[in-house]
């Protein structure tokens, strides 16, 4: 999980599982309406034990004083016309009779530690196809910093690139691609919300193991929970927090069976305005922040900064869920989740891409109020500084990025053109 630094101890795993999803459930209803605890094994014997406080990860870094940016005027920028979009239904394709439920074999189970929900979950898909490293293998490569709250689904997809492996990352997701996946054998990697009593909500990585129609749930190896149902609607709510992303790991072997699978999303011309086209329905039908934080990725993905900057304004202005956000600081404004920017970060991309610099200063500001070491907040308060002309400031801001993070490539190239 990508969150706070909470502890997880072994103790709790391997005596009380149980206890501590009732636990969970007993102080979340959303949660627990989502998923429904089974038998789980018990801690792996290489296995820390950790201190006694429960968690999915580690405590959030103690806030640091951190001086609000002052307001600076956005200097306009030339922002080239980007083309309409106008997404073509994608091709008509023979409906497949899907086998009423599923299971992939041959995955293993992690409990995760201290904020390794990401390294845990690639490790677990890996295992799929015969992998054998575990969190204490992929945690230095992935989060070299201790206070690295968000490990980026580019990140996982990167690292299995590294290892040999065939990736597909996408957004818009639906439970019909989903099934298909699973019953051809593929586990899938989703990103989700979750919620705890305790520290609110925050997003989490989960593997998809299996499906079942007759009781509408979907089977997932969680690194926190332990093996799990969720519930299809329930599950579908916590997903589309983060616009339905999904990941899929094959070796190269299987490239044309995955290829069959996908169909017309095996186009990336054609997935992306298929994503574009389900984002704008739900957007409309929903008139929520999470519909238009989804809706305004987007059309940024589409190369409409633009309509992506003025539909992200209508996810800040909209009425915050507190059922996504219990425990929301009185301090945080606008209607995104108080921690939503730890992880999604096209409205910051939005905004540079349209000269409002002050803008992401005021957001990355506010995320490094919570979080000091969030390498990708001092990226792009470094990227809203270059555009302003505060180049010694933002020569520290990359440099802090890399000191966080010595593989941000993104950053040491921008840092060296400065």
């Amino acid at each position: 999980m990508r969150s706070p630094a909470l502890l997880l101890t072994a103790a709790l795993l391997v005596g009380a599982a149980a206890f501590g999803v009732t636990r969970l459930q007993s102080g979340a209803n959303a949660q627990t309406a989502a998923v429904q605890q089974v038998a789980v094994p018990a801690l792996p014997p290489a296995a820390e034990p950790a201190p006694s406080t429960p968690g999915p990860v580690e405590s959030e870094p103690a806030p640091e004083p951190s001086p609000e940016p002052e307001p600076v005027a956005p200097t306009p920028v030339p922002v080239p016309p980007t083309p309409e979009v106008t997404p073509a239904p994608p091709p008509t394709a023979p409906t497949r009779v899907l086998p009423a439920r599923a299971s992939v074999p041959g995955v293993r189970h992690e409990y995760q530690r201290l904020n390794n929900c990401g390294p845990v979950t690639i490790g677990m898909a890996l295992s799929r196809w015969g992998g054998s490293l575990n969190q204490y293998d992929i945690a230095p490569k992935l989060k070299p910093s201790g206070g690295d709250v968000n490990v980026s689904p580019d990140e996982l997809a990167a690292f299995a690139r590294a290892q040999g492996m065939d990736v597909h990352l996408a957004r818009g997701g639906d439970r019909t691609l989903l099934r298909s996946l699973l019953a051809s054998g593929f586990p899938v990697i989703v990103e989700t919300w979750f919620v705890t009593p305790d520290s609110g909500g925050m997003g989490h990585y989960r593997l998809l193991t299996g499906y079942d129609d007759a009781a509408g749930q979907f089977s997932a190896l969680d690194s926190y929970l332990g093996p799990l149902r969720m519930e299809y609607a329930k599950f579908d709510e916590l997903w589309r927090s983060f616009g339905r992303t999904f990941l899929i790991v094959t070796p190269p072997s299987k490239r044309a069976a995955l290829a069959a699978v996908l169909d017309w999303r095996a186009d990336r011309t054609q997935e992306q305005a298929g994503v574009l086209r389900v984002a704008e329905r739900e957007a409309a039908r929903r008139n929520d922040a999470v519909g238009f934080l989804t809706l305004g990725q987007a059309q940024l993905d589409a190369g409409d900064a633009r309509a992506a900057a003025r539909t992200f304004d209508r996810a800040f202005a909209a009425a915050p869920d507190r059922t996504l956000d219990p425990t929301r600081p009185a301090w945080v404004q606008g209607g995104l989740p108080w921690r939503a920017l730890w992880y999604s970060f096209g409205p910051l991309e939005a905004y540079t891409r349209t000269g409002q610099y002050a803008r992401v200063l005021t957001l990355t500001g506010a995320v490094l109020r919570s979080v000091p070491t969030h390498e990708e907040a001092h990226y792009w308060r470094a990227r809203a500084l270059t555009g302003l002309g505060r180049t010694a400031e933002a020569q520290a801001a990359y440099r802090e990025a890399l000191r966080l993070r010595p593989g941000f490539e993104e950053a040491r190239t921008r840092l060296s053109a400065l």
